[in-house]
C-alpha cells in the first residue's frame, strides 16, 4: 500500500500563506512556477511519478482553482477536495471529486483509486492539521521557501496536544526552497 504524504510549501517562519487568506502564496511557490531549477524539477517529477491520488482542502481549492491553477486541475491523478459542502456547478472542475464526509472517507476513496501508489495531501493548513491529529500521515514533505511572512496562516498550529516524532529522511537544497522529508515515527 502506498504512503499518505503531506506535501506543502511554507515560509521559513512557518506560514503556508500570508495574511488575508493567501497573500504571498505565489512567492512561496516560485520554486515550482517561477525560478525552478533542475533539482526542483526532479522533486516534482518524483512526486508525480509516485502519486496515485491527491487530497486538498476546500479553501485551497477555492483559492487556487482560479488564481494558481487557471480553472483546470493541475494534477495528473484523481484529486479529492475535502469540504463542508459541494460547490456550485460554476466552481466544479473536471478531475476533482468533492468529499463532504470527512478525512477518513477521503483517504479511503483516495487509496482505492491510487491502486497502491502514494496519496499526497497538498493543503491547506486546516486539512494538514486534521490529518496530523488523526495520525494519518506516513511522511511529511515540506518545502521551505526563503521568505519570512511574519503573519498569515501557520502550518503547525492546531494539530493536538500529542508530540509527533519525526525522522529526517532527506534534505535537498535549491535556491527556491529547502526540500525536507520526514517519516512519522509515532
Amino acid at each position: 500500500m502506498g504512503k499518505v504524504i503531506l506535501d506543502i510549501t511554507m515560509s521559513l517562519d512557518g506560514f503556508i500563506a500570508g495574511p488575508n487568506m493567501g497573500e504571498g502564496g505565489l512567492r512561496l511557490h516560485d520554486w515550482i512556477f517561477g525560478a525552478k531549477t533542475s533539482v526542483d524539477e526532479e522533486i516534482m517529477e518524483e512526486t508525480v511519478e509516485n502519486s496515485g491520488a491527491v487530497i486538498v482542502g476546500g479553501r485551497t481549492y477555492d483559492i487556487a482553482i482560479e488564481e494558481a491553477w487557471g480553472g483546470v486541475s493541475p494534477f495528473l491523478v484523481p484529486a479529492f477536495v475535502v469540504c463542508s459542502e459541494i460547490p456550485k456547478p460554476a466552481k466544479k472542475v473536471p478531475g476533482f471529486t468533492f468529499v463532504t464526509w470527512g478525512i477518513d472517507s477521503a483517504i479511503a476513496h483516495a487509496r482505492e483509486v491510487a491502486r497502491g501508489k502514494d496519496v499526497w495531501v497538498m493543503g491547506g493548513a486546516n486539512i494538514a492539521q486534521q490529518f496530523l491529529r488523526a495520525g494519518l500521515f506516513d511522511e511529511l514533505q515540506i518545502h521551505v521557501a526563503p521568505v519570512l511572512f511574519g503573519r498569515g496562516i501557520r502550518l503547525f498550529e492546531q494539530f493536538g496536544n500529542d508530540r509527533i516524532e519525526l525522522k529526517s529522511t532527506r534534505v535537498i537544497e535549491s535556491p527556491g526552497a529547502v526540500h525536507l522529508r520526514y517519516s512519522v515515527v509515532n
